[in-house]
């Protein structure tokens, strides 16, 4: 787990963690995700973050998206409706868990 209580997204603290895969593991056996990252890349590249933060994230983004364009803690941030969220959930309390909207696919 975590060494921090602090969401690497939202940054809001005092809240359990979760282990975000930057990339999916659904998508680890897939030839082109594994031509284009190492195992090591593969494995390790995880964000802790807070529940609302992962639920938006998987609302957002299909398993192909974070894998292709969106595996790394840059790229989620500049993410338009991410960064929208992130500001959003900023200013609510440490045990606001919001209802997530999943967008149809």
């Amino acid at each position: 787990m975590s060494t921090s209580d602090t969401c690497e997204l939202c940054g809001r603290t005092g809240l359990p963690l979760t282990r975000h895969h930057l990339i999916p593991r659904a998508v680890h056996g897939r030839k082109r995700i594994r031509r284009r990252y190492r195992r090591e890349r593969r494995e390790g590249a995880i964000l802790y973050v807070c529940h609302a933060c992962h639920k938006q994230i998987h609302a957002l983004c299909s398993e192909m998206e974070l894998a292709e364009r969106y595996a790394s803690r840059e790229a989620l941030l500049a993410h338009p409706e991410m960064a929208r969220f992130l500001r959003w959930i900023r200013e609510r309390p440490p045990g606001y868990v919001p209802r997530t909207r999943h967008r149809k696919r």
